[in-house]
């Protein structure tokens, strides 16, 4: 692992690691986890990106991890989340368009970034794509209920109800599954909220991106269902999809997408 730097981004510092050398690359962790926690609980493994000749920007998102947040439900919106992506990758990259890797929130902030003018990306590795559309109400009603939990009782209870939910079954055997919540306590219930009130883009503005997309899905969480997936591979011209139902095929990922990565 590199040493952590921070970078000064609109309101906040945002802390990334960056390991490798060659063209940029930045991954975008889910909700409430942070830069390298999905790998280190064994979601992920995104060391072939950087073995591939990219260097590998892992940051932790506004108000996760080490990087300092805003008290505000709005900042956590995914819209917002992608102006601070896209100010890190400018003052990364120097404005040249980087590929990017998403996870949940991650990917979602990926994809308003990509729809907002300008060619920010050259390639981008979608990971479990959350609900949206026509889902996504009865999950942000949830995120809504869970703020204020966390409002009222901390996080700590926030973190204790997170622990009572089924594990996916693609993910029962890592010992290190869910990833610790890692989210500034003060702020939690703010970031909750923002997620309550985002969606993806709209299939129309997915429809206007021209470049190469790779969907990669798992099955068994409902969190983040294998048919949104679907109809995300669907609305971005010529996306290629791919779901795993197996640890193995899971395990491939890091593989599979230095693989599409480096087809620059």
């Amino acid at each position: 692992m590199s040493q952590q730097q921070t970078a000064a981004i609109r309101d906040v510092h945002l802390a990334y690691t960056a390991t490798g050398t060659g063209p940029v690359a930045v991954w975008a962790h889910a909700l409430t986890s942070s830069s390298w926690a999905q790998e280190h609980a064994g979601e992920f493994d995104w060391q072939p990106i950087s073995d591939a000749g990219k260097t590998l920007v892992r940051y932790d998102a506004r108000g996760h991890g080490k990087s300092t947040g805003s008290p505000v439900d709005t900042d956590y919106q995914w819209e917002s989340l992608a102006l601070d992506l896209l100010a890190l990758i400018k003052s990364l990259s120097s404005g040249v368009p980087v590929a990017g890797i998403g996870s949940s929130m991650g990917t979602a902030t990926l994809l308003h970034a990509a729809v907002l003018p300008g060619q920010h990306f050259t390639r981008l590795v979608l990971t479990s794509p959350p609900t949206a559309w026509a889902s996504r109400a009865a999950q942000a009603q949830k995120y809504r209920q869970t703020a204020d939990l966390a409002e009222s009782a901390g996080a700590a209870a926030f973190g204790e109800l997170l622990a009572t939910y089924p594990v996916p079954p693609i993910f029962a055997a890592l010992p290190g599954y869910p990833p610790p919540l890692d989210v500034n306590n003060d702020l939690l219930p703010h970031v909750l909220r923002g997620a309550g009130s985002s969606d993806l883009p709209s299939k129309e503005a997915l429809a206007q991106l021209q470049l190469p997309v790779l969907v990669l899905a798992w099955t068994g969480d409902p969190t983040h269902p294998k048919e949104t997936a679907m109809e995300l591979a669907s609305a971005i011209p010529g996306a290629e999809l791919r779901v795993a139902s197996t640890p193995q095929e899971l395990s491939s990922w890091g593989h599979v997408a230095a693989k599409f990565l480096s087809a620059e």
